[in-house]
């Protein structure tokens, strides 16, 4: 998931070295039906973005997960809730 919205944000022309882009990752595993079973993914973004680029890098966010192969494969079976948290910076970066 982390490199398709890389790619996308690629696309834009907007960067993602490390010290402007980071993942965070969470899942909750839960008994069902005596069973282990990974049932919800929850990821959070952090992107450092210039100035002007912001409505960019939401649009990328929103499309993403389409063309995402690892979410498309478990997207049915675990929920995936992800979160974009933008920084725009004024200047360059």
């Amino acid at each position: 998931m982390t490199g398709t919205l890389a790619r996308f944000l690629a696309e834009r022309q907007i960067p993602t070295p490390e010290d402007r882009y980071r993942v965070e990752v969470e899942g909750d595993i839960e008994d069902v039906n005596s069973v282990l079973k990974i049932t919800q993914i929850r990821v959070k973004y952090y992107l450092k973005v210039v100035e002007g680029k912001a409505k960019e890098a939401r649009e990328a966010f929103s499309s993403y997960l389409m063309s995402c192969p690892a979410a498309q494969s478990v997207i049915g079976c675990i929920q995936i809730k992800d979160d974009l948290i933008l920084e725009e910076a004024a200047g360059s970066l």
